[in-house]
């Protein structure tokens, strides 16, 4: 079973790459949480489960016309969480040109990421 350390390690490893859907196979348990801060996007605030997360990011990317730019900095592991500052410059279809930063942060049980919270405060989404 992987550390947290190695979890942590390789989730930066694949979102280096924009790999996502890897990232979510390799490393996530299959009824893993996602929770988005209250009233700020149009992303639902809570999802569970594999397939929610996929339709999430899917809502998402439908409200991008292009990508700029993204960064996924160097994880910070503590106990049996890890976090990650993370942003991205992208042109919204009905919005312009945005710029987001966010902490995610992601708890880790049982060789897998079991929960992941986004920290943001504005209104891109």
């Amino acid at each position: 079973m992987r550390t947290i350390q190695e979890i942590a390690d390789r989730y930066y490893a694949l979102a280096q790459r924009g790999q996502i859907h890897q990232i979510q196979d390799e490393l996530y348990a299959r009824d893993a949480v996602s929770i988005e801060p209250e009233n700020v996007s149009q992303l639902p605030i809570t999802v569970r489960g594999i397939e929610a997360l996929r339709d999430k990011e899917a809502l998402l990317e439908a409200q991008i016309e292009a990508r700029h730019g993204g960064f996924c900095g160097q994880p910070i592991v503590a106990s049996y969480y890890f976090a990650c500052t993370m942003g991205m410059d992208v042109t919204l279809k009905d919005r312009g040109r945005v710029q987001k930063d966010q902490v995610g942060v992601f708890e880790v049980a049982d060789g897998h990421i079991v929960k992941e919270q986004f920290f943001y405060n504005d209104a891109v989404y």
